[in-house]
Order: structure tokens, then sequence, then C-alpha cells
């Protein structure tokens, strides 16, 4: 199956697949994202991103320029500084604020300022093809189960997980456990076709921006994405941990 796979895990009487466990680096930063960041900065003289002030995009995107000894800047919404955006700053980054914050806003001024620099441009939400293939891939030691469970923020695993789910041939119901925007328009983009008729999605109590703090037979989950997955788990799914934050 390969070395590269991140493994599966039985906690609870759930599976769990690790993707958490991809530490490339050793910095704190884990998880899927930091995949398809670290081909993307592949060759890069700089890398710039737009990012949500509490989403590990700008913290891994940081690390990742680190690791790779170019600078990076992030395009944020204005607001008080958060561990993510402190996190970057101690790795070198410079934070970019923009007042209105709104997504389209920070996506527009990242995709200006890396065309105009010349430095790679890392897609807000890892929206790129470079993402999908890359959770693809990780779908190859997923073990029998009932059902799979993933958060869903930008979509973009999610995407990855049912294109290699259609390469397994597991039809097995999928539940999305939305704790961003609605990622319809980039599922569709991105997803199998099928999408909206394969997978069930729900919405959390706590919004995007309010942390919960959940675990899973004693396995620590990120406070505003897998956290709030717990509440849906029941015995015999496959809870896809996507990522985790630095301490």
């Amino acid at each position: 199956m390969g070395s590269d796979l991140t493994p599966v895990e039985e906690h609870a009487g759930v599976w769990v697949k690790r993707d958490d466990l991809f530490e490339p680096f050793g910095r704190g930063v884990r998880g899927g994202k930091v995949r398809a960041c670290l081909q993307l900065s592949e060759g890069a003289i700089g890398l710039v991103t737009a990012s949500s002030r509490v989403s590990p995009q700008a913290e891994c995107v940081a690390r990742v320029a680190e690791l790779r000894g170019i600078p990076a800047r992030i395009h944020v919404p204005q607001g008080p500084e958060t561990r993510e955006l402190a996190a970057a700053v101690a790795a070198g980054a410079e934070i970019v604020m923009w007042r209105p914050g709104h997504n389209s806003v920070i996506v527009a001024r990242a995709r200006q300022d890396a065309a105009t620099r010349g430095w790679a441009l890392v897609p807000f939400g890892m929206e790129c093809a470079e993402a999908v293939a890359a959770t693809r891939r990780q779908t190859a030691n997923l073990p029998s189960c009932t059902r799979v469970v993933v958060p869903v923020g930008s979509g973009m695993s999610l995407a990855g997980i049912l294109w290699g789910l259609l390469d397994r041939e597991m039809y097995v119901p999928v539940l999305g456990i939305r704790v961003g925007a609605d990622p319809s328009r980039r599922l569709d983009r991105w997803a199998p076709p099928v999408w909206w008729a394969w997978v069930r999605m729900v919405e959390p109590a706590a919004g995007y921006h309010h942390p919960v703090e959940a675990s899973l037979g004693g396995l620590a989950l990120d406070p505003y994405y897998e956290a709030k997955c717990v509440p849906y788990l029941r015995p015999g799914d496959l809870f896809w941990v996507v990522g985790r934050r630095g301490e």
C-alpha cells in the first residue's frame, strides 16, 4: 500500500484515518493540507495565501515557507491576533490584513500579490488538483466500514476522499460535518458528479469560529474541525481526521 500512507487506528469502536499524523518536518503542523502545500512550494521563491484568521492554513503555509527558506505573506480579514496568526509570524511570515475581510476580497488580494511578486500562490482552502490527488491516494488503506464521517471546511478533503472511495469501489454512505461556509460550489468543481446524492451534509451546533473541546477514546481532536464531529460518530464508522493545528 506504500509507506506514505497515514495509519488507520481504532478508537472507541470507530476506525480513525489519522491523516493528522502526516508531519514531514516535525514543527507541529500536520495533516493533509501540508502535503498539498509542499507540492505547491517546490521551486518557489516565496509563498502567498489567503486564510481565515483561525484556519490552520496560515501556519501551514508559513511553516512550509520556513522549511523551504523562502518568505511568505498571509492575507487575512482584519481583526485581533489569533494563535494561528501568531504561529505564522513566529515562523517568519508577514500577515497582511484587509477590511472588509470577505473571502472574495482576501482571495483576490492574495492572487494579485502572488502575480506581482512572482511567488507561488497557495489557494484559499487548498483548492487545487494537488490537494485532491494527495487525499485520494490516502484511501488505499481504508478498512471495511459502514460509513465515512469527515469534517468539511473548504470541501477539498471531501472531494479527494470521494474520488478515492470510487477508486476502491467502496460505496458506503458519507456524512459530512460542515464546519465552514457552504462548500457546494467547490464540490461541484472538484468532487465526483454524484457527490450531492452520496453525501449527507449536516451543520454542528457550534459555528466555525466557536471551538469545541472533545476527544474520541482519548484521542485529542482539533477544536474547530474534528471535535465537532464526535456527537455524530457511531461504532463501525470510518472517521477521517484531516489534520490538527500545532500546540
